[in-house]
């Protein structure tokens, strides 16, 4: 997969996507990583990518022109792909959303800044919009970081084990199950007795009901959206679980 960055800032980008997975992803050739720097495409001798908004208001706006140079040379180069803007405006970024652009092939991903892109730039250019939260960034750079890890990880042969993508935290709406390792007993607190048992089902069970449980507690509205096979309802229900995941979905709007 190609991600393709769009940035005023691309030194800002240099080390987080050159350590851990994201670096041996690249170093393996699953996924290549290029970076270009907006100010290059600039009209003016002092590189300037942003002015004043018409119609007077706070701060400033990033111009059309370098945008477009800056993508069409990248679309020239690389080929097209989806454009996506990082911006506060965009639709919610979820594992799903994750999973949606882990399909495609190369990703754009434009950096926003300042009071945001001139809208004639993303009328004319931009395929999708992305927010990361609902909190304001000071620049899409580090919201373009967090789509190419999440996308990255679940590209096929990128992590060591090939199950962690499919039982991380909201891979099925659900928060995973706590983790525990040596030493078995830490500052006097041992770890639950069913995973020193060895009965593989009653440790999976374990798992899905206290995973199940802190949903309830933490994350409730994601069990809204949640479907359980037969023999998962008949466990949920001998543990009292299920009822309140029923009132729960019978509240869909709420």
């Amino acid at each position: 997969m190609i991600f393709d960055i769009l940035t005023i800032f691309p030194a800002l980008l240099d080390s987080p996507l050159n350590e851990s997975i994201i670096r041996r992803a690249r170093q393996e050739e699953k996924i290549r990583i290029d970076i270009t720097d907006i100010r290059n495409f600039s009209l003016d001798k002092h590189a300037m990518t942003d002015d004043r908004p018409f119609g007077g208001g706070e701060g400033m706006v990033m111009k059309p022109e370098p945008l477009t140079a800056a993508l069409r040379a990248v679309q020239q180069k690389n080929g097209s792909g989806r454009v996506i803007l990082l911006s506060p405006q965009g639709r919610a970024y979820t594992q799903r959303v994750a999973e949606e652009l882990s399909s495609l092939s190369h990703l754009i991903l434009v950096c926003g800044r300042y009071e945001g892109v001139d809208e004639r730039f993303v009328d004319a250019y931009v395929d999708d919009e992305i927010s990361v939260g609902d909190y304001i960034l000071t620049g899409g750079e580090l919201a373009a970081m967090i789509v190419i890890d999440s996308v990255t990880r679940l590209l096929p042969g990128v992590l060591g084990c090939a199950e962690s993508a499919t039982k991380d935290t909201f891979s099925r709406n659900l928060l995973k199950h706590p983790q525990f390792t040596r030493p078995r007993v830490f500052e006097e607190q041992e770890i639950p007795e069913v995973l020193l048992s060895g009965n593989h089902e009653a440790i999976e069970q374990y798992r899905f009901l206290i995973s199940v449980q802190r949903t309830l507690d933490r994350r409730p509205e994601l069990l809204k959206q949640t479907d359980f096979s037969k023999k998962e309802i008949k466990l949920l229900k001998n543990h009292g679980l299920y009822q309140k995941i029923e009132a729960l979905q019978s509240r869909p709007n709420e």
